[in-house]
């Protein structure tokens, strides 16, 4: 609400409104997109942007953080997106866009035994945006699927995956000049202005300093 605020004094276009939703439990999925149909007649456009990391490695980590990953970095966007989907089926949206947030680390592993179970979560989304992009072609529509994959990106993810070393948290970001959010949001806009012919079906960027 804070920050729908912080848009609204700032001038810019459009309205931001917050929604409160537990992306972890399908009902309140489920409900937030009743709403979203209630009071703005469906979706056109969905951005799966949600995605967390736990510090559980697979030989040691705890079931409970991998069903966390699942449910919120695979389960969610499966269920979003098929909400989405459906929203504009009833509606005859046929220039729709669905875009997940995904990651580099859905396109490698990297050394890090912290983030291989986050790592094949987002090698997941991979697949089913690709899934998607079949699924759409053959349902005859122009609804576009694309998933935009960064590396380093200067959000409170790194406090997630190091909520008990906030030092360690912090000095993740402080390493080298990472992404920012609006780096994040001008790729979205991109792959949203994009002719209606042309699908872009992955953007990967890193920050220029970033080794992996």
């Amino acid at each position: 609400q804070k920050l729908a605020a912080e848009c609204q004094s700032a001038g810019y276009p459009g309205t931001l409104i917050p929604y409160k939703c537990d992306l972890s439990v399908e009902e309140e999925i489920l409900s937030m997109f009743s709403a979203i149909k209630t009071l703005h007649q469906g979706v056109d456009v969905c951005i799966n942007n949600a995605g967390l990391a736990r510090p559980e490695p697979l030989l040691s980590g705890r079931t409970e953080g991998w069903r966390t990953m699942i449910d919120v970095n695979v389960m969610a966007v499966s269920i979003c997106t098929r909400e989405a989907y459906q929203s504009m089926k009833e509606r005859n949206i046929d220039d729709g866009h669905i875009i997940n947030i995904n990651s580099m680390n859905g396109h490698s592993v990297v050394p890090q035994s912290v983030v291989h179970f986050y790592s094949a979560t987002k090698y997941a989304v991979t697949a089913l945006t690709e899934g998607l992009r079949q699924e759409l072609r053959e349902a005859r529509t122009h609804i576009r699927a694309t998933c935009i994959s960064p590396g380093l990106v200067e959000t409170g993810f790194a406090f997630k995956l190091h909520d008990n070393d906030p030092e360690r948290a912090a000095a993740t970001y402080e390493s080298i000049r990472c992404l920012k959010a609006e780096d994040m949001a001008n790729a979205v806009i991109y792959v949203l202005s994009a002719p209606p012919h042309v699908q872009i079906g992955d953007i990967q960027m890193r920050p220029t300093e970033q080794i992996s």
